[in-house]
């Protein structure tokens, strides 16, 4: 038996990585995509949808589940494992993130952000203590510190909010009481070098079970998030976990991995399908066309997941054209199984030595967006 939150390094093919992270609701394969169940639910699917799809990791969002039903209340149903009845790991969320887009709604000071709810207008106060103590009602085996993601571009910005994020890190150590759940903390720094060096080896320094990379994909170039991910890759200790925040496309596992990432999460596979947009290999199918109407094949020939065994293009543009809820719950499982299947064949390719090859061959086939 392992230890909770020991990682076990399998094999690297040059940064990209294949291992085990140990925690208290089963082992974590990775390379490894975290479907995001903001509310205590992956939009629109079961827990045994998810695990027929291989999902085995999930996450939820503190400032959600903090406003609406509340941490406390989830805490009497055995944190969120219990009130949702998922099984496997769960990571939450600082809810940083949330509070610091409301924009006009939230007001910053180095205790912490007082904010006004999305829902109704109603006060709050978020701290590195509060922000721990509802992960610790919430009971995720992951749990994030506060900390405070600036715009990428604005440097002045992205110094002072890497510093007080540092300092947050600190208070969070302090304030968290249950073993039961590793404390990750986050790099922050925008898409400058030299501050994103600096928060790694700060990071590094606190010894946190694992390692988050926060303040990506949130309104940077591909290629400026790719190049901060290679400022990062030979910092990053190889005995924690490297995990890439809210990054979840076909193509930046693809790019993250290479760089080193061991973990990913994102919304874009169900909200995607939300909208009708159906993830391959090949890139999106928008799959509310015309073209579609009367295609009786599958979306991806030869894929293994739920709707393509049983479902049509042409039934699933009907279901989206009567506005039938099915729609979304088809085109999310077939998503997240194709991101799901992505990371199994990155994990294989890297255990045979053949990442490159891998996602050389991947990347040509693929209609990359700048």
């Amino acid at each position: 038996m392992k230890n909770n939150f020991e990682f076990d390094l399998i094999a690297t093919d040059g940064n990209a990585r294949a291992g085990i992270f140990y925690t208290p609701h089963g082992a974590i394969e990775t390379p490894i995509f975290a479907p995001v169940g903001t509310q205590a639910t992956v939009k629109s699917l079961t827990s045994r949808q998810l695990e027929e799809e291989g999902v085995s990791f999930i996450l939820s969002n503190t400032y959600h589940l903090y406003l609406r039903p509340g941490d406390e209340r989830i805490a009497a149903f055995g944190g969120v494992h219990g009130f949702m009845n998922w099984k496997g790991p769960i990571l939450t969320d600082s809810g940083g993130f949330q509070v610091f887009s409301l924009n006009e709604l939230r007001k910053i000071d180095e205790q912490g952000v007082t904010f006004r709810s999305h829902l109704d207008g109603s006060k709050h106060r978020f701290t590195p203590e509060k922000s721990i103590a509802i992960q610790e009602n919430l009971g995720a085996d992951i749990i994030m510190a506060f900390d405070e993601c600036a715009p990428p571009h604005d440097y002045r910005y992205n110094v002072s909010a890497m510093n007080r994020t540092h300092r947050w890190l600190e208070r969070c150590l302090k304030a968290k009481t249950r073993p039961d759940q590793a404390l990750f903390g986050i790099i922050q720094g925008g898409i400058f070098a030299d501050l994103r060096e600096k928060s790694a080896r700060f990071i590094v320094e606190m010894d946190t079970p694992g390692v988050a990379i926060g303040g990506l994909s949130v309104g940077e170039t591909k290629a400026e998030m790719n190049a901060m991910l290679d400022v990062l890759a030979p910092i990053l200790p190889p005995n924690k976990p490297h995990y890439l925040m809210g990054v979840g496309s076909p193509e930046d596992l693809v790019h993250g991995i290479r760089r080193g990432v061991d973990i990913f999460d994102c919304v874009l596979p169900t909200r995607l399908a939300r909208h009708g947009a159906a993830m391959t290999r090949r890139g999106q199918m928008n799959l509310v066309n015309q073209q579609y109407r009367d295609d009786p094949r599958p979306i991806v020939e030869g894929c293994t997941c739920y709707t393509c065994a049983n479902h049509s293009r042409a039934y699933i543009r009907h279901l989206f054209r009567a506005k039938e809820h099915l729609s979304g719950t088809l085109l999310s499982i077939h998503n997240i199984h194709t991101l799901m299947t992505i990371v199994r064949d990155a994990r294989k390719a890297i255990l045979a030595g053949k990442y490159d090859d891998f996602a050389n061959e991947f990347l040509a086939g693929y209609p990359e967006k700048p």
